[in-house]
């Protein structure tokens, strides 16, 4: 039997992954927060945790550097999916992708004339795909953070970005006017591995949908 690789990221994921992991029976030895390591051993002598970037989690999987991997859905739409079996919402890590705009702009006007829109995000794909839907023409503006400074300093019309509670988009005189989805943290696995190695995968999976119910 060979080791069950789960790769993750640190912050709120690995946080709120921490219950689910203590349930399985494979809890971290140490701190991921406060190790430097990027491999941890954990509880479980045949299951070792991968510390990634939140966005590289699916690419990991996909190309079997590790078996399992945990992962926003606003990543795992952004990558596509390709290669990976999701069997799971654990129902962790909640928010809501919205569009957001300074207050008096008239996002609902904009859309309505089909006005082109600068957008600011680190969600290019999804982003495209909603407003293509909606017949929205789109310059999009690449940030990978403090998106909310875009439309303040006339960056952008708007920005696409993960809200949790609103605090944020607030404090700088920008509001929600558009849910694109909700978003979670799901169970992803690699596909080939599943076919070759369901005997140990199998439980595992098992062993998370009940410990996230």
């Amino acid at each position: 039997m060979g080791v069950i690789s789960i790769a993750l990221s640190k912050g709120r994921i690995l946080e709120e992954t921490g219950p689910l992991l203590a349930r399985v029976g494979a809890a971290p030895k140490e701190d991921p927060e406060a190790s430097r390591k990027l491999i941890l051993s954990t509880a479980r002598r045949d299951v070792r945790l991968i510390v990634v970037r939140a966005s590289d989690v699916p690419t990991y999987v996909q190309h079997g550097a590790a078996e399992i991997g945990i992962a926003g859905k606003d990543v795992l739409h952004e990558h596509g999916g390709a290669g990976l079996y999701q069997p799971l919402d654990l129902g962790i890590a909640r928010c809501r992708m919205m569009v957001a705009v300074r207050r008096g702009f008239d996002y609902a006007a904009a859309v309505r004339q089909g006005a082109r829109l600068r957008v600011a995000t680190k969600y290019i794909q999804t982003t495209r795909e909603h407003f293509a839907v909606k017949g929205v023409h789109v310059d999009l503006i690449r940030l990978y953070g403090s998106m909310e400074l875009a439309p303040l300093l006339n960056l952008a019309d708007a920005i696409v970005d993960l809200v949790s509670t609103g605090a944020t988009l607030k404090a700088n005189k920008l509001h929600a006017v558009e849910e694109i989805m909700p978003v979670s943290a799901r169970l992803i696995v690699n596909q080939a591995a599943l076919k070759t190695r369901r005997a140990e995968l199998q439980p595992m999976i098992e062993a998370f949908a009940r410990a996230s119910r």
